[in-house]
């Protein structure tokens, strides 16, 4: 798991704040999960809290939480069918 979280870990907004990182990076943690949680968990922590990010962001994560959770079903279910 460390082989995917770490690199995805690196890639957000976690470390660094985004305005700083390169154009490269600032395009990668568009697409990432972990920088989803970063700035949704970071966005509630503000006095003026931005709902609607924070509603997106919690949306992408459930979002991909399910299709990956369907996905790993439908590996397993493969996977039983040839044991």
């Amino acid at each position: 798991m460390q082989l995917l979280v770490l690199p995805l870990t690196f890639l957000s907004s976690t470390l660094m704040p985004a305005n700083l990182a390169p154009t490269w990076m600032r395009d990668a943690a568009r697409l990432d999960p972990v920088n989803w949680a970063v700035e949704a968990g970071r966005q509630t922590l503000v006095p003026r809290v931005e709902w609607m990010l924070v509603a997106t962001r919690v949306a992408y994560l459930v979002a991909f939480a399910v299709s990956r959770a369907w996905l790993s079903a439908r590996a397993f279910r493969t996977c039983q069918r040839f044991v």
